[in-house]
């Protein structure tokens, strides 16, 4: 479950690369260059035909708690953001963090691992995104693995799930289709354009 990633991108360069301008509603508030639970990080979503890319905290709020990750597709919690198209974002990472599933033998310690994109600097998760009373939220999907795990980059570190990394040409896709066609971007990148340090 990935609970820590960079945005090392300027709110300048994330406009440009994803052909958003700056959201009236929800201004750019980035504290620092990586997103914990419950921080504020970047989302772009769309309103009216037009990207904007603005500021929500990340993690849907249950129990006092923000959840981050979208496992359960069918879940009731959601699934009304993800039906709604309108409830959709893009989530730019410039890398994330996995821990290992289990502790490194030298160590005796689990370790991070950061996964990256090459060939793209800066790239999107598969977003959903809601209102609250304090400011707007989000959370994306994860996936499991096609076969085993082990043979995923991610997988062989962290063999429950990966976070869902759209390719540019589905952006539009994850952002305007119904569910089932959304979903079916649902699935974890290929290991061979992914980089792990």
């Amino acid at each position: 479950m990935c609970n820590l990633y960079k945005a090392r991108s300027t709110a300048e360069e994330m406009a440009r690369l994803f052909n958003a301008i700056p959201d009236p509603a929800y201004q750019i508030v980035i504290e620092k260059d990586y997103v914990a639970p419950g921080k504020p990080g970047c989302v772009v979503r769309e309103e009216n035909g037009q990207r904007l890319l603005s500021t929500m905290a990340w993690g849907f709020p249950f129990q006092g708690k923000p959840v981050t990750n979208v496992r359960n597709y069918t879940s009731p919690f959601w699934k009304s953001a993800l039906a709604n198209p309108d409830r959709r974002c893009l989530v730019p990472v410039t890398e994330f963090q996995e821990w290992s599933a289990a502790p490194m033998p030298e160590t005796g310690k689990k370790k991070a691992f950061w996964f990256s994109v090459p060939s793209q600097p800066t790239f999107a998760f598969a977003g959903i995104w809601r209102p609250t009373e304090i400011m707007p939220v989000f959370s994306f999907l994860t996936s499991g693995y096609d076969g085993d795990p082990a043979a995923h980059v991610v997988g062989a570190i962290h063999p429950k799930a990966c976070p869902v990394i759209l390719h540019p040409e589905d952006y539009d896709r994850w952002l305007h289709a119904d569910l089932d066609e959304a979903i079916d971007l649902a699935g974890p990148y290929p290991s061979q354009l992914m980089k792990v340090n």
